[in-house]
């Protein structure tokens, strides 16, 4: 209860190589960081400015199915 785990100093160590190790200073892992957030919404307004543009109509897979059992139907009565 008194002792630290492997765990524990697994974090202090990693916490103190990213304060004080890598790149230096923690304001430019920080603007790092940011430039990525940015670069990401930037993705992302990005994918919703260019919709696709199809010219088929859109159809529900439970009118296609209604189809398929209607046509299903009538063969079933041509055969009987």
């Amino acid at each position: 209860m008194g002792g630290l785990s492997i765990w524990h100093w697994l974090i202090v160590l990693a916490v103190g190589l990213l304060l004080f190790g890598g790149r230096g200073k923690v304001s430019d892992l920080m603007g790092d960081f940011a430039k990525g957030i940015k670069s990401f919404k930037k993705g992302l307004a990005d994918d919703d400015a260019a919709p696709a543009k199809t010219d088929a109509p859109i159809k529900s897979i439970d009118h296609e199915t209604a189809q398929r059992a209607e046509a299903d139907n009538k063969v079933e009565r041509s055969m009987s």
